[in-house]
């Protein structure tokens, strides 16, 4: 078993047994993460998983703040992570979970031929929705690298969109503002601005490193553009809302044990 092979069965057997793992940057580097994260990704589509889309991390100059890191990443979006506006989640799936909102584009065309700006992964976009995305990390305490998060799938955990569906005509993404509490409580707020300039920035630049690596985005993909905000950590009874202008407001309540 090679490098690779150990860090993607480091993180699996995190994730699988419930138990936070040590990082995986003592055995590969930034140059073999994806391949770290394209191997798990394959064993769970091997599995029965559909892969649905992309999320974009690291977008928010607050969140790289947080994390100490300081450049965008993604991960692969898959069917059983996503959820309805207003669900209760199976925290029991979760480690050590965040929660932070985002704008979430779904594509109407695929992405295969660049360059990529602003304006032309606009008119690949078929609407976009208020989003929320729960990240974890399997790796212990959240000592995390640019490494271990993009080996980790990005840190991706869940995701839940937002009821409402809005065309790109009717919202100006980089002035968008956000606001999320936890229970009842303002948590976190942001603007558009905070996502790379534009969440149509992010969507731009993921769809030139998807194109890179051999991937391209495709229509009908999610793709979840990066946070708005900082990240509010969360545990079982939470429950979430989060508002931005234009598209509207999404919920989530963290399920107990019981629910």
């Amino acid at each position: 078993m090679d490098e690779v092979e150990l860090a993607a069965e480091r993180l699996a057997t995190a994730a699988r047994d419930k138990v936070t793992c040590a990082p995986v940057r003592d055995l590969v580097g930034e140059d073999e993460a994806y391949a770290v994260q394209s191997h798990n990704i394959g064993v769970r589509v091997a599995g029965g998983a559909r892969v649905v889309g992309r999320k974009i991390g690291l977008t928010s100059p607050a969140v790289r703040r947080q994390l100490g890191v300081d450049q965008p990443d993604f991960g692969v979006l898959l069917d059983d992570m996503a959820f309805e506006d207003g669900a209760v989640l199976p925290t029991h799936r979760l480690l050590q979970p965040r929660v932070e909102a985002e704008v979430a584009f779904v594509l109407s065309a695929d992405l295969t031929t660049g360059p990529f700006d602003e304006q032309a992964v606009g008119r690949a976009v078929a609407y976009a929705q208020a989003s929320l995305e729960i990240v974890d990390s399997r790796v212990a305490n959240w000592d995390i690298t640019f490494t271990d998060t993009v080996a980790d799938n990005a840190s991706a955990g869940l995701f839940v969109l937002g009821a409402e569906k809005t065309e790109l005509a009717d919202v100006v993404t980089r002035d968008v503002s956000m606001t999320l509490s936890l229970n009842g409580e303002e948590r976190s707020t942001g603007t558009g601005a905070d996502c790379m300039g534009d969440p149509l920035t992010a969507l731009a630049w993921l769809a030139t490193t998807a194109v890179e690596l051999g991937d391209p985005l495709k229509a009908g993909d999610v793709v979840l553009s990066g946070a708005l905000g900082p990240v509010v950590p969360v545990r079982e009874g939470d429950a979430v809302e989060a508002t931005i202008t234009g598209l509207g407001t999404v919920r989530a309540v963290f399920g107990t044990e019981a629910s």
